[in-house]
């Protein structure tokens, strides 16, 4: 038997992070690059991307662009492969949640929120997908949410986008997984990213959010790391169209 930490190997490799900027995508490419991967991230902010290179040192680099103008996607996919070459692995964790109550939500932040959190991720991938064929091997990870099953006050568009996700994955694995392209996704419980910031902020919210887990705590970043990896490397490569719910076992209950 071959060592099996040699399954969470990525040397070699090459990996787009969207969203990298921040969250639970920074933690990703980080985690990513500390596994042997060079990593591109992606996202608006040039200022945080540098910083995020910086963190990783010489295998780093980044594209800046809104992953949501599909008019400009051809030219992105030509700006990320110019970096490293064609990427391996890409991690769709770009998303925007307006929390626009069901009586409030408008045409443009329904629009917004459908455009990044779930058209973005399909043909992102869709682009991608040729050259990962050509290898045989390819990882593309969606960014799923409690709201994938779970309604939530003010998640009309933000919890449609994601139980799209639970579905585009599934489509994604049936279409490409046998070239050898897994399709996951992975369910991230109560964080504390930009994203959740006011959450965490409501330190009463954020302890009945805790006491609903199973582990009756929160999310810490490093709870995603290896989730992150197992469907990255070759230690998933028989597990596809899932996903995978890191929660604290708040989808249990």
């Amino acid at each position: 038997m071959a060592d099996p930490r040699a399954l969470f190997d990525l040397t070699g490799r090459v990996a787009l992070v969207t969203g990298a900027s921040s969250g639970l995508g920074r933690r990703a490419a980080l985690v990513l690059a500390r596994a042997g991967a060079r990593v591109v991230g992606l996202a608006r902010r040039q200022d945080a991307l540098d910083d995020l290179c910086a963190e990783i040192g010489p295998n780093a680099g980044s594209v800046v662009a809104d992953v949501s103008d599909r008019e400009a996607l051809g030219e992105l996919v030509d700006r990320v492969n110019a970096i490293y070459g064609a990427p391996d692995i890409v991690i769709h964790a770009a998303g925007v949640n307006t929390r626009e109550a069901a009586d409030d939500v408008t045409g443009r932040g329904w629009d917004q929120t459908l455009a990044l959190n779930l058209t973005a991720p399909f043909f992102l991938s869709q682009a991608l997908v040729p050259a990962m064929k050509e290898k045989g091997w390819g990882r593309i990870v969606n960014f799923a949410s409690l709201q994938t099953t779970r309604a939530f006050p003010g998640g009309v568009a933000y919890g449609a986008s994601k139980g799209g996700i639970a579905q585009l994955t599934r489509a994604m694995a049936e279409a490409w997984s046998g070239d050898g392209i897994t399709a996951n996704a992975i369910g991230p419980g109560f964080f504390p990213t930009e994203l959740t910031q006011a959450v965490f902020e409501d330190t009463d919210r954020a302890a009945r959010n805790a006491a609903q887990t199973c582990m009756k705590r929160n999310g810490r970043m490093e709870d995603m790391d290896g989730p992150v990896l197992f469907l990255c490397s070759d230690a998933s490569s028989y597990v596809t169209g899932q996903v995978l719910m890191v929660d604290g076992g708040f989808t249990a209950k």
